[in-house]
């Protein structure tokens, strides 16, 4: 029951997570190219993009560490190491995972102390972009040649 809850939540948080990270970029980009001050809102959509890409790492955390998939990968890592499926989501997904929420961390530390608003719009919309692009990657899509999984679990 837990496994299934936790499946639907990092399922159904990771559009949270694309949509605050794509509203970031949008507004990072309009702003950046505009010459626009940084707002109180644009500092508000900085730090809750982060949030909630924070959230989603402690329910990912969490699922990978409940998750059958994984046992069976780490249990049988020489055999499973072989299928990419499991090797998709024993190692990659989560290694490229961590990896844009790292970015996101530093992208939102690194704007929040920048001076003017034209440096924190171009570090958001570096780091914010390059993290997104990886997390798409990331994702297991109905579509993707990695793996595939369901919009909806």
């Amino acid at each position: 029951m837990m496994y299934q809850t936790l499946t639907f939540l990092h399922s159904t948080f990771l559009w949270l997570v694309l949509l605050s990270l794509i509203f970031s970029i949008f507004r990072a980009y309009k702003g950046y190219f505009s010459n626009k001050e940084f707002s109180k809102t644009d500092n508000s959509v900085r730090h809750w993009t982060a949030t909630i890409a924070h959230i989603q790492l402690v329910l990912g955390i969490t699922l990978y560490s409940q998750s059958p998939i994984i046992k069976y990968f780490w249990n049988n890592f020489d055999e499973a190491k072989k299928s990419f499926d499991l090797l998709f989501f024993g190692l990659i997904h989560i290694f490229l995972m961590l990896f844009s929420i790292i970015l996101i961390t530093i992208g939102s530390s690194v704007s929040k102390r920048k001076i003017t608003g034209k440096d924190k719009f171009k570090t958001m919309l570096i780091y914010y972009a390059i993290a997104l692009i990886i997390i798409f990657i990331a994702i297991p899509w109905p579509f993707s040649p990695l793996a595939n999984r369901p919009y909806f679990r």
